[in-house]
Order: C-alpha cells, then structure tokens, then sequence
C-alpha cells in the first residue's frame, strides 16, 4: 500500500475506538481528514465532533456531521489525531497544520488519545520534524532568542497566521531525549502559547500504517 492507503486504512481502523451516541474529538491534517472522511459512515451513529481547526470543521460540515463547540461539551470519550513524529513511548511531535494549540485543548479533554500514522512517522527520537511553537506575534524575536538557548535553530513560518491568530516558530536541530522536560522548558518561556510536543498528554493507542497492515501500539 502507499502512503495515502495507509492513512485511509489507519483512519477506518479509528472508527472501532468511536463509542455510539457519543461526540468524538476530531484533529486535523491529512490523515485525520482521513478519519473524517470514514467518520462520515458512521454519522447516524454519532451525536457529532468537536475539531482542532477550522478546516476540519469545514470538512466535517461537508459530510453533514454536526459540529459542536468544546465549551458546550462536558465529556469527549475519544479524541482521533495524526502525528508528524511519534515514538514508541506515543510520545509526539505535532503541529506541521499549525493546529497545535486546539489539538493540545481536545487532547486534554478526552478520556483518551487515538493516534493514527503511517509507518514513515515512527521514530526511535524525536526532533528530526522540526517542533513547531505558537507564539504571540510581539514575542517572536525574544521566544526565538530562548529557543536558541535551549539549543534550537528557529526559524520564522512565513505566511502562516494560526486560528487563534498567533504565528508559528519551527524549531530545527533538536535530539529530543527527555520530552517532557523540554516541553515544560518551552513552554515557560514568555510569549509562548504552546509547542508542537505531546509528551505530558501523549497518545493512549497508535494506531500505525504498515505495509503488513495496521499494528497496535499501547
């Protein structure tokens, strides 16, 4: 199977984790759109989603299931994501849509953290994605100077405004041996909203693409 198959395959494989009658926290990128668009099989079985992004709102609409804002919800069972690294600790690198602080927020809500990626994003350590870090747009020279203590190389991602209307810095160069600390160091620095690391929350279950079909990691 290539790529694309992989993510649909993991993406269908996610539906058994989705409860009836229930609100499912939805991620964002392609292969959670890949779990969209099977969710869609399903949606007279769902009371509907709540999303980490706007675009996945958008395609949720498209297939005519109900979108609810998080405030109003008060228990989300399961949360569907995709990663752009993860390691078999399911901690993750996240972040590559610019979606991260959302995906942080439905994460931390749900009871628990379905991951779903192909083989190509299972990684012995993280850091070869670069990580990605929101940051208040006033901040960014001085979070970047912090980053550059931390042992980073940050680079500015030109162009992008994220949905809470803050920019992203990618941080480049990093071996990330203690996760949990290096994203708790991040995240202390001031102008920071949060960073691409998913180690304190990380994934319960990875669902994983692989050429002899989908593994289960725990």
């Amino acid at each position: 199977m290539n790529q694309d198959e992989l993510k649909q395959a993991v993406g269908r494989a996610a539906l058994e984790y989705v409860p009836d009658n229930c609100i499912v926290g939805v991620g964002t990128g392609s292969t959670a759109n890949c779990f969209i668009d099977a969710l869609a099989t399903m949606k007279g079985r769902i009371q509907g989603a709540v999303s980490s992004s706007e675009a996945s709102v958008a395609r949720l609409k498209s297939h005519g299931i109900p979108v609810f804002e998080l405030n109003t919800v008060d228990h989300l069972p399961v949360y569907v994501d995709g990663a752009d690294e993860i390691n078999r600790q399911l901690q993750m690198i996240k972040g590559g849509g610019a979606a991260l602080t959302r995906e942080k927020i439905v994460a931390a809500v749900a009871e628990q953290f379905i991951c779903i990626a192909d083989e190509s994003k299972l990684v012995d350590v993280l850091g070869k994605f670069p990580l990605p870090v929101e940051v208040i747009p006033m901040a960014r020279s001085y979070v970047a100077r912090q980053l550059v203590k931390l042992g980073g190389h940050p680079a500015y991602r030109e162009g992008v405004i994220t949905d809470n209307g803050n920019i992203i810095i990618d941080v480049h160069g990093l071996r990330i041996s203690e996760a949990n600390k290096l994203e708790s160091q991040i995240n202390e620095i001031v102008g920071v909203v949060t960073n691409g690391l998913f180690a304190h929350r990380r994934a319960d279950v990875l669902l994983l693409g692989t050429s002899k079909g989908v593994q289960t990691l725990k």
